[in-house]
This record gives C-alpha cells, structure tokens and sequence, in this order.
C-alpha cells in the first residue's frame, strides 16, 4: 500500500511537467500558434464540407436516375456530415495526441 502513493505521486509529476513544458514550446512559437490553430480550422472544416457536398451531389444524381419515394440527397447529406464529422474527430485526436 506504501508504494502506491508514491506512483500516484510520481505520475503527477509527469503530468505537471508536460504541461509546463507544452506551454514554455507555445510561449516561444508565439504567434506561429495561431496560423496553426487557423490552419487546423480549415483542416476542420473541410473534412467536414467535402463528405458532406460529395453526399449531396450523390444523393441528386441517384435521384434523378432512379425515381424513388426516399430522398436520397437527404439520407447522403447525412451521411456525409456524419463521415465529416467522424473524419474531424480523427484529425483532432491524431493532433491532441501529437501534442502530448
């Protein structure tokens, strides 16, 4: 039971010392930091906007060929805005995990 407090103790240490440590690398990128945070913002939205309008374009031409009671534009500009968004959520992770 002694040497678990200290390993609780010791991990964080490490946390501490991560985040000081990340935010001494943002103080001397300075402004470099915010182009990259721009920069993410695009990769976001586009990772998003691509799926989604490849849905729609889609969806259109299968409606427009196969008469159907469903709304295929609709059921793929679901689905595209579920594959963006699943598609930004890896973009975030892989980057929140580069960082750490």
């Amino acid at each position: 039971m002694k040497d678990k407090p200290h390993k609780t103790w010791e991990k964080f240490q490490k946390q501490v010392s991560t985040k000081s440590e990340r935010k001494l690398k943002a103080r001397k990128e300075g402004n470099h930091a915010i182009w990259f945070g721009l920069g993410m913002f695009g990769i976001i939205g586009w990772s998003i906007t691509i799926p989604t309008l490849l849905g729609i374009a889609l969806g259109i031409w299968i409606d427009s060929h196969f008469p159907s009671p469903y709304s295929w534009t609709l059921m793929l500009l679901f689905v595209g805005v579920v594959l963006g968004c699943m598609n930004a959520w890896y973009w975030i992770e892989r980057e929140r995990c580069s960082d750490d």
